[in-house]
């Protein structure tokens, strides 16, 4: 067991045979080499994908790569609430139990863009979609014998300018490409710290942790602006190695927050060489504002009301006035006709 800042690899975690994770946007990029390094410990892999074709290719991938893998796959549009159920509803027929469920699956969005249920897409897919499908997959997750919850976070959400907005959760008054990202990966962490408050308030053995993969190679920017994609091109790449990783380096503090067996609840890893965004992964300090109890049930209470899911563990908090608010745009989604999130 390694201490958190000791050197790290995925060669250092024990044997994952036997043990099921289920990975959401595994189909490329960071979440496909989460599940690659998830299968070279012997875990049995669902690939939790939106594009069935993609997610066909990819436990080909891992398969030619892994000889022996247990792939397997599942659609799930984490922006559509209603797949999101019809993904859960499968599991539980086929699954005795999640060992790991990784929220990795994520979206930038160029402008304000509402999802199937009408939710602006940054908050409806990196948040509210990953809040449902937890609480649907709860019970999978507490009933084996140490299971874990990771969610996957951003440097971003350090941002001066990332802390939530009650008042506008789903940037309906004031849309800025990067705030709002970095406001849902924000509240993706909020919820991380709460949903561990909960569970050990509730007295289950499994975890909710988080990480953050440094600056990544990624095609999460594949349909920005032109002068986003210039920057992230090859060309500009073959510059700017020394401050980016690739999705496999990347996946690295992912997957110590899933395998490593010193991690507490509410564990935050990423890298810290050159400003944090490359290197090895260690454990950090939990991401300013996320650990508030109060941000954390006031979210929460949203969440719950937005998706009409309810997680059944109870609050370890007393109840405070003023904390939800009844109404609001906030807590109301959008009802503009339905659209396909990125």
């Amino acid at each position: 067991m390694s201490s958190s800042n000791e050197p790290w690899t995925v060669a250092d975690t024990p044997d994952q045979s036997g043990r099921i994770a289920v990975v959401t946007g595994a189909n490329t990029g960071i979440g496909l080499e989460i599940a690659r390094g998830l299968a070279r410990r012997g875990a049995t892999v669902v690939l939790a994908c939106r594009n069935d074709i993609a997610a066909a290719t990819a436990k080909a991938d891992i398969e030619d790569s892994v000889p022996g893998a247990d792939i397997r796959t599942a659609h799930v549009d984490i922006g559509d609430l209603g797949s999101v159920a019809a993904c859960a509803r499968r599991l539980h027929g086929e699954l005795p139990g999640i060992d790991l469920l990784i929220n990795n699956a994520g979206v930038v969005a160029g402008s304000w863009t509402p999802t199937v249920d009408g939710f602006e897409s940054d908050f409806g897919i990196n948040f509210l979609g990953h809040f449902a499908l937890t609480a649907r997959l709860t019970d999978l997750i507490t009933a084996a014998p140490a299971g874990r919850i990771v969610s996957v976070g951003s440097l971003s959400h350090g941002r001066r300018n990332a802390a939530l907005d009650f008042e506008d959760l789903q940037s309906e008054r004031s849309f800025g490409r990067l705030v709002t990202y970095s406001r849902s990966k924000m509240a993706s962490m909020t919820f991380m710290v709460e949903l561990q408050r909960r569970l050990a308030a509730a007295g289950s053995r499994a975890l909710s942790v988080g990480a953050h993969p440094g600056g990544v190679r990624s095609t999460i920017l594949r349909d920005q602006s032109l002068l986003v994609r210039i920057a992230y091109s090859d060309v500009v790449m073959t510059l700017a190695r020394l401050v980016t990783q690739t999705p496999e380096a990347g996946a690295q503090s992912v997957l110590r927050a899933a395998l490593d067996p010193g991690a507490p609840g509410a564990g935050f890893y990423g890298p810290v060489q050159r400003w944090g965004l490359v290197g090895p992964p260690v454990r950090l300090s939990t991401p300013a504002g996320a650990a508030d109890p109060a941000a954390g049930r006031r979210l929460w209470a949203i969440a719950e009301e937005l998706t009409g899911v309810e997680f059944g563990l109870g609050s370890p908090h007393r109840p405070a006035a003023g904390d939800v608010p009844a109404t609001g745009a906030a807590a109301a989604p959008r009802a503009e006709a339905a659209g396909e999130s990125a």
